[in-house]
């Protein structure tokens, strides 16, 4: 069985970040680059607000550059999926869907969390062409522009409310006769102008020649008064949610309700010494790149310090 003294799964800006910084520690680190190799970002097409990048970046050329970066310092970058993990004792054992079975003195966990999406076609054909699960990162292209977002809970009344200060109009499409959200969350959604609430009302499509242009709606679906119309937007954002991909931990660490992994204070350590956790699988607050990375770099420093003061 091959043991490695850092062990890092998931290849995001928290990934890939981690890697750097423990190539650079001479950790020799091991990522497994796991289900989306360079993770949710590689999906985005413009990147406009991550620093260095003055013109702005394609998701795909940013985290090839950081996997190249990762790599000038030692990295050691493998394809596969972590299936199990032992967490019990160290070294720690993490079996991976190729039939590698490994050792690992620290472990970094960055597997990131995954949007939840309707399920429609119309979903995958506009991926970076008008639909988005992050307003705070694509926001800035509907300056002006009419937008719809999906969700009744805080997430959905937040990112509606951000994206009112940008958009010239922003409808809140809402399953449900009511919102979910806080008190003063809807009170937000409620009394800003540029918000129009739909409730008790289902996308069922969307459509448009070279981007989104519109969305096919049905109000009361199932009812006898159903109601089938369109309206005209040029952005649908998705605020259902998202999901920690934490699940292989979960024996061993401690998440919340939702499946984030819990860490001490701002610290990124789990409750299992030498197991550190690193962007969104543990962020369910920012869920940004730039703080995806900025966890990722503290993960290292802490497995360096690990392994330093445990002579390993």
């Amino acid at each position: 069985m091959e043991h490695i003294r850092c062990l890092i799964i998931g290849s995001g800006p928290a990934g890939y970040t981690a890697a750097i910084y423990a190539g650079r520690a001479n950790l020799n680190p091991v990522v497994y680059e796991g289900i989306q190799p360079g993770g949710q970002l590689t999906t985005t097409t413009e990147v406009e607000n991550f620093p260095g990048y003055p013109e702005g970046i394609t998701g795909p050329e940013l985290m090839d550059d950081l996997r190249k970066q990762a790599e000038r310092f030692g990295a050691d970058i493998r394809s596969a999926i972590a299936i199990k993990t032992d967490l019990s004792k160290r070294p720690y054992t993490v079996t991976f869907d190729n039939g590698d079975e490994v050792t690992a003195d620290t472990l970094i966990i960055a597997t990131g969390a995954t949007a939840k999406y309707l399920g429609l076609e119309d979903e995958k054909k506009y991926a970076g062409m008008g639909v988005s699960a992050c307003a705070t990162c694509d926001g800035f292209f509907y300056r002006k522009k009419v937008v719809a977002v999906v969700g009744g809970g805080d997430t959905a009344c937040e990112e509606a409310t951000y994206l009112a200060g940008l958009a010239s109009k922003v409808y809140l499409i809402v399953r449900k006769p009511y919102l979910r959200a806080s008190k003063i969350m809807q009170e937000r959604v409620l009394n800003n102008p540029k918000i129009e609430v739909l409730f008790e009302h289902n996308t069922v499509g969307l459509f448009g020649e070279n981007g989104v242009e519109g969305a096919h709606l049905v109000k009361r679906l199932g009812e006898a008064d159903e109601t089938r119309y369109d309206i005209a937007i040029d952005g649908f954002f998705l605020a259902i949610g998202h999901k920690p991909n934490s699940d292989i931990f979960k024996p061993w660490i401690q998440t919340d309700e939702v499946g984030y992994i819990q860490t001490e204070g701002a610290t990124p350590r789990t409750g299992v010494p030498g197991v550190f956790a690193a962007g969104d699988v543990a962020d369910p607050h920012y869920r940004q790149a730039i703080t995806a990375a900025g966890s990722g770099c503290k993960a290292a420093i802490e497995a360096e310090r690990y392994l330093t003061e445990n002579n390993l």
